[in-house]
């Protein structure tokens, strides 16, 4: 078990550690969804005036939000995890103090769920900005989002936990996390989808995520629940594998 005023040491060390990088790690995380959505929303959008009744760009634009989110977690607790672990030997430093293993993979899990949040609402402040949010509802995806975070933390955790080198990180991204992206109903429902496809799309977070935010982002937050409650268990479920990897893979 571990101590939420241990856990939250780490978190703190980590936030001073972003206070003086957050130029360039903000700027880096915000180009990119911001290019796709407006690549995709005005491109792709001269093509396909509208979708499920809205305009193109305002049908993206709650994925964007959604996918930033979800990449913030995942690079933190995937890179960001393995460099402070394997090459700044960070870990070895926090852990020769009173904080244990579980403290420390509780607070980088936390921190990758903030980080999550931060971006997530960075896009929605651009969003809003452009116009493209009918509903100010769209601000209770916060919570959502730090949620969310801890799944997306806790997958990319594992991942971190089990890979034999940094480079392995290539197929994670590259056969789980750009499709998921890719293909979690973002850029087109996913019933579009063969019906094989469209079953597996539904068993990623991010489809639910992209469903919550499109729903405060409509205003309607009463269709959010299902969707809540599956990100919910399923964050409960995988809850203790970071844990158990993690703490072998620090005693190696």
């Amino acid at each position: 078990m571990f101590s939420i005023k241990r856990a939250s040491k780490v978190w703190q060390r980590n936030l001073k550690v972003f206070t003086k990088l957050y130029k360039s790690s903000i700027a880096l995380n915000f180009v990119e969804p911001v290019l796709y959505l407006f690549a995709m929303g005005i491109g792709l959008g001269a093509f396909i005036q509208e979708m499920k009744g809205m305009p193109y760009i305002n049908y993206i634009a709650p994925g964007m939000i959604a996918s930033s989110s979800m990449f913030a977690a995942a690079y933190e607790c995937t890179y960001g995890t393995f460099v402070k672990m394997t090459f700044q030997k960070t870990f070895d430093a926090i852990l020769a103090t009173p904080v244990n293993a579980d403290d420390l993979i509780a607070g980088e899990l936390m921190w990758g769920a903030t980080k999550s949040m931060l971006y997530g609402t960075i896009i929605i402040i651009v969003i809003s900005l452009f116009g493209l949010v009918d509903s100010a509802v769209i601000m209770f995806a916060l919570p959502v989002l730090f949620i969310s975070g801890l799944l997306f933390g806790e997958i990319s955790m594992i991942c971190a936990a089990v890979v034999p080198g940094i480079e392995t990180f290539n197929y994670y991204y590259t056969l789980f996390m750009t499709p998921m992206f890719l293909f979690s109903g973002i850029f087109f429902p996913i019933d579009t989808l063969p019906p094989a496809a469209s079953k597996i799309a539904f068993f990623t977070p991010l489809y639910h995520l992209v469903n919550i935010c499109r729903a405060f982002a409509d205003g309607r937050p009463l269709k959010v629940w299902e969707d809540l409650l599956w990100l919910i268990v399923v964050t409960a479920i995988l809850a203790p594998y970071p844990f158990r990897l993690m703490r072998k893979r620090l005693v190696r």
